[in-house]
């Protein structure tokens, strides 16, 4: 019998009434050294269960190769949180949408093009199947029916805004306890009738998500299932950015009214986000409705621990809201950590792509252009080069279904960008010499689709199209930006990285590194991507650098930038800005 269970409206563990009061904070998203601090100030604050997705495409970043190392710890995550006397609210996916790349999914079931994701596709199954083998290693010993801290599991991820496949749920359902799910299992879906109707599975737990207005959304959950406990998965404290759009922020007293409805409901929660943390690297997801839109490097997401953990207004207010509920909580201990401004840093040039093809890349050619999944490449950038023989009239160029964003070079020189989402340069090709010329386009993957019908979406460019010739013959280039050590300081043309170093004399403190000479591209700091800058289109203008990511004494800094720099000097401040 699971320990946490429930009878009627009411949950119970071990046998005496519940109350689940829970935060999410994602392993992946947070320095191994502050998960005990986040924990810590979870628990002060008056909740007791800690909810975490778990990310696919990073513990098996390639077909078979799996990792639960360093900060993909996942064992060592829950038994921290136990430590702390908190349950564990664990939410495998397989897709887990989390404003991440391509949803928590691995970009190599693109391999696999006759695939169908989340439903019932025997090919995705059996991949799906190999996963949470791995995932239940870690989670069957950690039940807490087997002495361990987790008490509830989530199938599949907010499915009703997605399909209809009830086989596929049901599927999920009969695995998770095959592999010895012995905890109490839900799903969560948005608070209608239809998308409850497509995500819920007879049998266990429905759980609705919303960030407002508790009363309604507790009505439509009591309407379709009328003898359970009222559950919001994913109470909304705020909201996630993307690029060009402002900031979102929401003050700490309409949250705080709005979780005191929600207990007075007799409601449960799992306030999302309680600690965003960092889309470090290239793993910020996107939304592409009616336009493509990446979501920013910080997953701040305005919770009541800020991105770099500090405890904010709303924290204190929720704080109010358990006090008022439950009764009065021992005095905080907990901190929020030092910040230092480390000032100014002169970055020099180090080495623009053009000179380091060989180094950061490995050429393939194909006679069309293919999308970066069809070479194997997983994130960051491609470029694709061609030689075409003039002369040119004032030809127009275009890149039908190019993903995400590109740079045209003709002969070296920049002649146009095209971004998903903005108004593209109109390109075109002049020249009446009959000479041969180079053609180079450089794309980024700024993000796969995480939610929506696109998920699935593919990066980089599958046509190019000169007026209504399709071009052909090219080499392909996919840069591995995670090694860049070997730099040739060649070339003065951009994109190109530039390095620096910065002298710590102390113990290292959290700090935020602003760009603000720089336009677009990543940072690196000591061979950690710390995430993409877009200076052109904010809101976001500075990027969080935890403490454990940097050392006493020299520290690297590398930044690549595609665009335009007008000044090499960055700076190290204790302030955020986020927009």
């Amino acid at each position: 019998m699971s320990v946490l269970t429930f009878q009627k409206d009411k949950f119970f563990k071990n046998g005496k009434e519940h109350r689940i009061l829970s935060g999410a904070m994602h392993y992946f998203r947070i320095p191994r050294e502050y998960w005990r601090d986040r924990f810590e100030k979870l628990r002060q604050c008056g909740f007791n269960t800690v909810e975490t997705y778990v990310c696919w495409n990073l513990h098996e970043p390639e077909e078979g190769v799996f990792d639960f190392t360093g900060n993909l710890d996942l064992a060592a995550y829950i038994d921290e949180a136990k430590a702390v006397g908190l349950d564990v609210y664990l939410r495998p996916g397989p897709y887990i949408c989390a404003e991440w790349e391509f949803g928590g999914l691995p970009y190599w079931l693109h391999d696999y093009p006759r695939m169908s994701l989340r439903c019932y596709d025997e090919a995705y199954l059996e991949k799906v199947d190999i996963y949470l083998d791995k995932i239940f290693e870690i989670a069957r010993p950690r039940m807490a029916e087997n002495g361990g801290n987790i008490v509830m599991m989530q199938v599949e991820n907010e499915y009703g805004s997605y399909g209809n496949d009830k086989k596929y749920l049901n599927w999920l359902k009969d695995r998770y306890i095959e592999y010895g799910a012995t905890c109490l299992l839900c799903t969560s879906d948005g608070p209608s009738y239809w998308m409850l109707k497509g995500g819920a599975v007879d049998d266990i737990l429905a759980t609705v998500n919303f960030g407002s207005n508790p009363e309604g959304a507790f009505e439509v959950l009591k309407q379709f299932r009328a003898d359970q406990p009222l559950m919001c998965s994913e109470f909304w404290c705020g909201w996630f950015d993307h690029w060009g759009e402002s900031r979102h922020e929401r003050s700490a007293d309409d949250v705080a009214d709005n979780y005191d409805r929600l207990l007075k409901q007799g409601g449960n929660i799992n306030f999302y986000m309680f600690h965003g943390g960092t889309n470090f690297g290239f793993m910020n997801g996107a939304n592409h409705q009616e336009e493509y839109a990446p979501t920013v490097t910080s997953y701040d997401y305005f919770a009541p621990l800020s991105e770099a953990g500090d405890m904010t207004e709303c924290y204190y207010k929720l704080r109010e809201v358990n006090e008022k509920h439950f009764g009065t909580l021992p005095p905080l201990t907990v901190k929020n950590s030092v910040k230092k401004a480390y000032g100014a840093l002169k970055l020099e040039h180090c080495g623009d792509i053009w000179h380091n093809t060989d180094t950061i890349s490995k050429v393939v050619n194909f006679p069309a252009p293919k999308y970066m999944e069809d070479i194997g490449q997983d994130y960051g950038y491609t470029l694709y080069r061609t030689k075409i023989k003039g002369p040119f009239y004032n030809q127009p160029l275009s890149l039908p279904e190019m993903r995400d964003r590109a740079i045209v070079y003709f002969d070296g020189e920049c002649i146009g960008k095209i971004e998903n989402g903005y108004k593209a340069d109109n390109i075109a090709l002049n020249d009446t010499s009959d000479d041969i010329h180079t053609l180079d386009i450089l794309t980024e993957n700024m993000g796969r689709v995480n939610y929506g019908p696109r998920v699935g979406d593919k990066k980089g460019l599958n046509k190019v199209m000169l007026d209504l010739q399709h071009l052909f013959g090219w080499e392909i280039y996919p840069f591995d930006m995670r090694y860049t050590e070997n730099l040739k300081n060649e070339g003065e043309r951009l994109p190109a990285f530039f390095k620096g170093t910065l002298d710590i004399a102390d113990t290292p403190c959290d700090t935020f590194l602003r760009p603000s000479g720089f336009t677009h591209g990543f940072i690196s700091v000591n061979g950690i991507n710390i995430g993409r800058f877009h200076n052109d289109r904010g809101p976001q203008k500075t990027l969080y650098v935890p403490a454990p990511f940097l050392k006493k004494g020299k520290n690297e800094i590398i930044i690549f930038e595609t665009d335009s720099v007008s000044d090499c000097t960055i700076e190290f401040t204790d302030v955020h800005d986020l927009g």
